[in-house]
């Protein structure tokens, strides 16, 4: 009963404040958070807790510490003298009209658009020859925008679809099904439908997966047991079939259902992590079929990619790290009948159908290279993009005519083209009329040695002429795991950052899947502390070559990003001037509790898994390494309170042990956005106003008093 009592308190404490100076310009008053004595035990080795409470997101206790942490921060930002200048340059940037590369579905040719500031793009339809509608227009779905589209499916004859909605940035969905000649709703509304797709199966129904509702929380109770369903149109959701998962002796936290486009097969990939999956497949124009198996263990990500009748064509890791493409009889499908396709290279492999055709992008150093295949495995040629930078799409349906393809980099607005797959000519269908000139800018692809010797490759991009002098402000962002490739992309929120005469470094750490499987390999578990290592040597690289300095340099990343900020900048606070860690797992001991984060245990082991990884984990987890009598760089913490995918207690945890613990005059403050979660699906309202403030906070604890094509800096006093 006492700790109840004690944490019943915690919100009367706030009104004992503590005073710390965070620049020579604006003071902070921290709310204290209450601490209270919890203890947990890992192999013999006691470990406090004592921010434990803030993990209730549903108690009134952590409602309140939120709204007074709120108060602290935007307090703060709102005394920068250039806050709102940001927040204007930024509308002013951002508003210009961003289309989709359009897609045909039945009678329609669909495409989302935004005319600029629209809160969430907007679904368009015409038919050939035919005006301009909206389908679907997100904006309405609620009165705030927080409300997003985050799926849509149609039947193969393009008569119904299926569209998915979040609320408030949460991760489960609810679907609605339309007739879209009538554009009447035919259900309304399935829900708990989670990490899922709509996966049609001709206009009877469809497969999608789901968790049961979890005890507690749902937005951070464990959910460690997804299942795959099959809905009937016109049934209650209730009478549901179910078609996969749901086995006690074997848990499968992520399973994903689809269904090859001639409707043939049911594919299943159930898996127990991010990584690797199962694989089995169901022959659907048989009325006594039942799951075949192809692949019973998760030592590999293996995909269909497509079939033509019979065959199927599978994308595949296993035994090649880069990956491959193999052909197979659905009848005999197992590994030793598999013939490959197309061969392994040195380059990271990743594919798409259209047209009749099969497009091989490879990884180049992170700079794309398409090549194109037909269905015998011949090489059609290699479609000469226009220019450095990242291409994606070149999908559609067999019989298309005309595929799309985007293309980006760091200083190029994202453009669409439009392909004829049988001659390889392309053409401009859509370019963004930006107020911004990519002339002005440049990007360089430098490799710099981590602390191991291993090579890293890092693309720098900043205005042409700047002079290095270690004085241009810098934000190294990184993100390191998962497999996840950071490739060359424009951003108009970079776009500002770089125009205010500032460098955007990003460096394509280990942990990421730029190289392939052993490159991933070689950041999770206990190699994790390489894609630290990765991440500080490419700081001290631009420090070294002069691109900034200490004083000028901020450090930023999201999600697993927000972890490697995390570590970092405990293990080397006097390398950086500002950390932004955004919806970042800062709890290592306890990440596996919550939600599906279970499931990210193949890049990080868990702290029940041995003594060893509980040792590892505690050594950089972020939580457990804020020290007493450090000063730390000036952060700015970021997180939604609605975010059930890294809750939001990562970083209340985290923002709380740097507020007590900080030592000297960096601030220390956490902006938790309400009623948002991981960060799809936010309005650009909401989003625009984050960044101004995490500019806003970047400039000015790198000591501007105004923005720097405003004004000049002023002298860092000793």
């Amino acid at each position: 009963m006492k700790k109840i009592v004690i944490v019943l308190t915690a919100c009367i404490a706030f009104l004992a404040c503590k005073n710390e100076s965070t620049s020579e310009l604006l003071t902070v008053n921290y709310p204290v958070t209450e601490k209270v004595d919890t203890v947990d035990t890992y192999f013999n080795t006691e470990v406090q807790d004592p921010f434990r409470w803030l993990e209730d997101d549903r108690s009134s206790e952590t409602e309140a510490w939120v709204t007074e942490q709120n108060k602290v921060t935007f307090g703060y930002l709102e005394q920068i003298p250039f806050r709102e200048d940001l927040k204007n340059r930024m509308e002013k940037l951002w508003n210009y009209e961003k289309v989709s590369a359009p897609f045909k579905e039945g009678a329609y040719t669909y495409y989302y658009k935004n005319d600029g500031l629209q809160n969430q793009s907007v679904v368009y339809r015409k038919k050939e020859g035919g005006k301009e509608e909206i389908f679907l227009d997100p904006n309405t779905f609620s009165e705030d925008a927080t409300t997003s589209l985050a799926g849509l499916s149609f039947s193969k004859d393009g008569s119904l679809a299926a569209y998915l909605i979040s609320e408030g940035g949460s991760d489960w969905r609810k679907a609605i099904v339309l007739n879209v000649a009538s554009m009447t709703v035919v259900e309304d509304t399935l829900t708990d439908i989670k990490f899922s797709g709509i996966a049609w199966k001709g206009n009877e129904g469809f497969y999608y997966s789901s968790y049961d509702k979890p005890k507690g929380s749902e937005l951070s109770a464990k959910t460690d047991q997804h299942k795959v369903y099959y809905h009937t149109l016109g049934e209650a959701q209730s009478k549901d079939q179910l078609v996969y998962g749901g086995s006690l002796a074997e848990k499968h936290r992520y399973i994903s259902a689809s269904v090859t486009e001639d409707e043939r097969y049911l594919v299943l990939y159930p898996a127990t992590t991010t990584s690797g999956n199962k694989l089995l497949i169901q022959d659907l124009t048989d009325p006594n079929g039942l799951l075949i198996t192809v692949l019973n263990d998760t030592d590999s990500d293996s995909y269909v990619i497509d079939n033509k009748g019979a065959t199927l064509y599978i994308q595949t890791n296993r035994d090649t790290p880069n990956k491959k493409v193999v052909t197979v009889s659905a009848l005999k499908p197992s590994p030793e009948n598999w013939k490959d396709f197309i061969p392994e290279t040195e380059n990271v492999l990743s594919t798409s159908t259209g047209g009749g055709y099969i497009f091989a992008e490879y990884m180049v150093d992170a700079i794309s290279k398409v090549i194109q295949y037909n269905y015998d495995g011949k090489l059609i040629r290699e479609v000469n993009l226009p220019g450095i930078g990242t291409a994606g799409g070149f999908s559609g349906k067999p019989e298309a005519k005309t595929l799309y393809f985007s293309f980006t980099n760091y200083n190029t607005p994202g453009s669409i083209y439009k392909l004829e797959p049988k001659t390889g000519e392309y053409s401009s269908y859509w370019k963004p009329e930006i107020d911004f000139d990519p002339n002005a800018y440049e990007s360089k692809q430098v490799f710099y040695t981590s602390k191991d010797g291993t090579k890293v490759p890092m693309i720098i991009t900043y205005k042409k002429g700047i002079a290095l002098n270690g004085k241009n402000p810098t934000i190294l962002y990184g993100y390191g795991g998962f497999n996840i490739s950071l490739t060359p992309s424009f951003s108009s929120v970079n776009a500002i950052w770089m125009e205010q005469g500032g460098v955007y470094a990003v460096p394509n750490l280990r942990g990421g899947g730029e190289y392939g499987k052993k490159w991933h390999d070689a950041g999770t578990q206990l190699k994790k502390q390489n894609v630290f290592d990765d991440f500080i040597a490419a700081a001290e690289f631009l420090i070294a070559e002069k691109y900034t300095s200490p004083e000028y340099l901020a450090i930023r990343g999201g999600s697993n990003g927000g972890l490697l900020v995390g570590a970092t900048m405990t293990q080397r606070p006097e390398l950086i001037k500002v950390a932004l860690p955004a919806v970042g797992v800062m709890d290592m001991l306890r990440y596996h509790t919550f939600t599906a984060g279970a499931g990210w245990s193949y890049d990080y082991g868990t702290a029940d898994d041995s003594p060893e990884m509980f040792e590892y984990l505690k050594a950089y987890s972020p939580v457990h390494n804020v020290k007493e009598g450090v000063s730390y760089p000036a952060t700015l913490v970021t997180t939604g309170d609605h975010d059930d995918r890294v809750v939001p207690a990562h970083s209340f945890k985290f923002a709380a042990a740097l507020q007590e613990k900080q030592t000297g005059t960096n601030p220390t403050l956490i902006r938790i956005e309400t009623n948002a979660g991981h960060g799809a699906g936010t309005p650009i309202s909401k989003t625009i106003e984050q960044y101004a403030d995490i500019f806003a906070f970047t400039f000015y604890n790198m000591g501007y008093e105004k923005l720097p094509n405003q004004g000049v800096l002023k002298e860092f006093k000793d």
